[in-house]
């Protein structure tokens, strides 16, 4: 079972697709920023009902990304950030702890940045400051960028055939069941190109150590897409951050949640603690 969802009309942005969950009187609210290829569902769906229990929780997806706002604009992870501001205040939430997952949290630091007064804590999953150092990454992140400009110029029913088959090699279609394919589906191919060539360009090693909210990391330990030490590099360069490891890969929070969810709750705790009092 999935939290209440619905549409959310984002006044001269678009309508995207939101979750959320009212929690204890007074606890924080998590704002969930997911991962790239994926929608809020298929990053956070085990992660819903203990995270519910303990905080009020708002889940969006990202432009482009399930049932998220489309647009012709070329994608950046600062409208997303912006989106996610947007949505916040279409429901009314003034403060967040903003909880970024792999792009996601490219999305919370450009929360934080853009919008302080809304971020008032951070707790970031299987991210970086950036994420092309190896020959070998930057080799995949400039192919991304020459598809997302082919994606553009090219009709429609042929980019998203063309599209699928590059993503599929990358998320591995139908591992989480025909659910999990369905929701996979929603996503706009030739947008969640250009999302990928657009975390390829992403640094925020310039000014990340500039966050001044209390912040937690939880590293995804055997993690070959974002590597750990990028992941530990992110928590040094924050001052007062703390690290949460998690034995788990990429993926782990929808293919081990029995692992992840310990690591998060555990991370939101620590942040939720040093939270100035209401």
């Amino acid at each position: 079972p999935l939290p209440a969802g619905r549409a959310l009309d984002l006044p001269g942005r678009g309508t995207t697709f939101v979750r959320t969950i009212d929690g204890p009187p007074g606890a924080p609210t998590l704002l969930l920023l997911h991962g790239w290829t994926a929608s809020a569902d298929l990053n956070w769906f085990p992660e819903y009902a203990p995270l519910g229990e303990r905080y009020s929780v708002v889940a969006i997806d990202h432009r482009g990304h399930g049932r998220g706002i489309r647009s012709e604009d070329r994608f950046r992870l600062a409208d997303c950030a912006d989106d996610a501001a947007a949505a916040c205040a279409a429901l009314g939430v003034d403060r967040v702890v903003a909880v970024g997952y792999s792009m996601g949290g490219p999305i919370a630091q450009l929360l934080w940045h853009r919008h302080p007064t809304l971020v008032e804590g951070l707790v970031f999953c299987a991210t970086a400051r950036n994420f092309r150092g190896k020959p070998a990454e930057k080799l995949t992140f400039r192919a991304l960028g020459g598809l997302s400009v082919l994606a553009r110029g090219t009709p429609d029913s042929w980019r998203r055939r063309a599209a699928l088959r590059v993503l599929a090699g990358r998320t591995g279609e139908g591992t989480y069941g025909e659910w999990a394919l369905r929701e996979y589906h929603r996503g706009d191919p030739a947008t969640i190109i250009e999302a990928g060539a657009a975390i390829g360009r992403y640094s925020s090693h310039e000014w990340i150590h500039e966050i001044d909210v209390p912040t937690a990391v939880v590293v995804t330990e055997l993690d070959q897409v974002v590597p750990p030490h990028r992941q530990r590099k992110l928590a040094a360069a924050i001052p007062g951050a703390t690290v949460h490891p998690v034995r788990g890969d990429h993926v782990c929070c929808a293919q081990h949640p029995e692992r992840f969810v310990p690591a998060l709750l555990g991370a939101c705790a620590d942040v939720a603690s040093r939270l100035p009092r209401r």
